[in-house]
């Protein structure tokens, strides 16, 4: 049997090697971001595009082996599920903050988002939506909220300034699915209407688990409305177009956040052609980092992007910037930094205003034109090329 001998010189070098890892060792952190969203329930294909958006920027940041405060950090993400359900964002937020994330990318709507702030803020950390499109959300004086999209009240106005001025509509009836998003959003574009000159015909509330729409339609179609603003999501915009065509109304069906996807291009079938939607921020394919995002995604998980899955990963990486700015994951330190931050990001430019909105927002208004999502064009703030 052959006997190893170890020289003092090698002895020594491999015991610096040794205390070196045993070094990095203690000098390294793992630093938990909370996702929240619905991953189970009707909304469930949304919340997982969310989090797929997220553990991408997750596993880039980490590809780069950021040091924070003179550590290697390594992020993880934890997500929980509050089934786009108030009480149950309340009961997640606070079992984030119990389990000690530094920072959270959610909630999807602005029903969970808005008493969910207050469990953050109370906490002292981070809230970064990637949707929330209610203003209602960042109107509570909180500065630990915040938003990479644009919110209803632009929405609501560019909605109904194309309503009148590009589709010439005339005699306009609203629906609302009664959330603090659908009906937020309806009241900013009866805002924007009002402002115009123009009164709408009719408005009607449904709840967010209508699926039979014959009873408002029917009362709509009597007062001969040649534009349907529907205030909701794709899940309910698509069987609210099929009927609209069942009962042979000459009526263009039009939304504005919520409709864009391919589960409403999946359930609305043919009956979906010509509905014209505007939804928050520019289209994919005109995104500054979007194409190569998408690419990304595709790769990664074998299928299509749903949603908002470009916001939820620009979410995440704004909120790692910020920490890196400040040096620091206390979110004492590194919060002065997100409200002050300017981000390059995959969807565009990012910076706060006073309140957490996203300064200078665009919106894109698309149609269905042989069974897809056209883009029509572009508003508000940095227009595509």
């Amino acid at each position: 049997m052959k006997s190893i001998k170890i020289s003092a010189l090698s002895a020594a070098i491999l015991l610096s090697g040794f205390a070196s890892t045993a070094a990095w060792a203690a000098d390294s952190e793992t630093v938990v971001i909370g996702l929240a969203g619905p991953l189970t329930g009707p909304s469930a294909r949304i919340g997982k595009d969310l989090e797929n958006g997220a553990q991408l920027a997750i596993d880039d940041i980490n590809k780069q082996h950021p040091i924070i405060g003179g550590k290697a950090v390594t992020f993880k993400l934890q997500s929980e599920d509050d089934q786009s359900d108030p009480r149950t964002a309340v009961a997640v937020a606070q079992r984030l903050v119990d389990s000690g994330v530094a920072g959270v990318v959610g909630h999807w709507n602005t029903g969970t988002s808005i008493p969910a702030a207050r469990v953050y803020h109370d906490a002292g950390i981070a809230q970064v939506a990637p949707v929330a499109t209610g203003h209602a959300y960042t109107k509570q004086g909180f500065d630990t909220s915040f938003r990479v999209m644009g919110h209803d009240d632009d929405g609501g106005q560019f909605a109904g300034q194309y309503a009148i001025n590009t589709l010439k509509a005339k005699r306009i009836a609203v629906i609302d699915d009664r959330t603090a998003f659908g009906q937020g959003l309806a009241d900013e574009f009866i805002k924007s209407l009002e402002a115009q000159g123009v009164k709408i015909v009719d408005r009607q509330y449904v709840d967010d688990k209508t699926v039979d729409f014959s009873a408002v339609l029917t009362a709509i179609r009597s007062k001969n409305a040649d534009l349907i603003f529907f205030g909701g999501v794709d899940s309910q915009a698509a069987p609210l177009a099929r009927r609209i065509k069942q009962l042979g109304m000459n009526t263009t069906l039009m939304g504005a956040g919520g409709f864009v996807s391919q589960t409403f291009l999946q359930l609305a079938q043919k009956e979906g052609e010509g509905v014209v939607a505007l939804e928050p921020g520019l289209p994919v394919d005109q995104m500054p980092g979007g194409k190569t995002f998408e690419q990304a995604y595709q790769s990664r998980y074998h299928t299509h992007i749903e949603l908002h899955a470009p916001f939820a990963y620009d979410a995440t990486r704004v909120l790692v910037a910020a920490m890196e700015k400040a040096d620091s994951v206390d979110p004492s330190e590194y919060l002065p930094a997100l409200r002050a931050i300017s981000y390059s990001g995959v969807t565009g430019q990012i910076a706060f205003d006073a309140q957490g909105n996203l300064k200078a927002p665009s919106f894109t208004v698309y149609k269905v034109v042989d069974g897809k999502w056209q883009p029509q064009t572009v508003l508000g703030g940095a227009k595509a090329k």
